[in-house]
Parts: structure tokens; C-alpha cells; sequence
């Protein structure tokens, strides 16, 4: 169970981590969708979750990249924002949920299908 101060400051970066991105220059990360964030060690760090189903493995691999160089200009951004001491470091990872939960829906379509084919 998370603290509730820890829960305020992820749905803070939820906010500023997009603001932040869209800031950049960079049109392949400036608009990318941020899905969550979860904060460990208190807020020392923070997985940052993004929406990569538009993008195969190789654009992914470039994206990840492109927020590590990047996550200094967000970090000073979300500090001049909130006017906190530090900002948590940020792990950028691609959050497959979206397409798990899409392949579970069409399994269940398909579960549908056989079944009315049946009767």
C-alpha cells in the first residue's frame, strides 16, 4: 500500500512529465502519451510508463533513448514547476498493458465466435 504523499507525487508527474516532453523539440517524443508512473525508493526514482503500440521494437529502442537524453531538461522542468529540492530519476519503459489487454479482447471476440458457430 503506498503512502498517500507518494500516490500526490505520481499523479503530479503523471501531469508534468507530459508537459515536460512537450516542450522538446523532438516530434517522436514531444507528444508521446504517458500511461503511469511509479515511484520507488520514496521519490529517489520512477518508472515512467509510455504508450509504444503505434511503434515497432527498433522505434521503441530509439524512443527510450531520446528520453534518456532528454530526462535532464525534464527533470529541471519538473523542478522549476513544483519548486521541490530534487526530482526522482526517471526509467522510461514502453507499457505493454494496452496491447495485452487488446489481444485479450480479441480472444474473447474470437471465444464469441466459435461459440455462436457452434449453436
Amino acid at each position: 500500500m503506498k503512502s498517500v504523499n507518494l500516490q500526490r507525487t505520481e499523479s503530479l508527474l503523471m501531469e508534468l512529465i507530459p508537459e515536460g516532453l512537450s516542450s522538446l523539440s523532438d516530434h517522436r517524443i514531444s507528444s508521446l502519451a504517458i500511461t503511469g508512473v511509479n515511484c520507488k525508493n520514496g521519490k529517489y526514482d520512477a518508472i515512467v510508463y509510455f504508450d509504444g503500440s503505434d511503434y515497432d521494437q527498433k522505434e521503441i529502442r530509439e524512443i527510450i533513448a531520446l528520453l534518456k537524453k532528454a530526462n535532464g531538461r525534464i527533470k529541471s522542468y519538473i523542478l522549476a514547476s513544483t519548486g521541490w529540492y530534487k526530482c526522482p530519476n526517471f526509467t522510461f519503459v514502453n507499457d505493454t498493458t494496452l496491447e495485452e489487454s487488446r489481444n485479450i479482447e480479441a480472444l474473447f471476440a474470437q471465444i464469441r465466435k466459435d461459440k455462436k458457430e457452434e449453436e
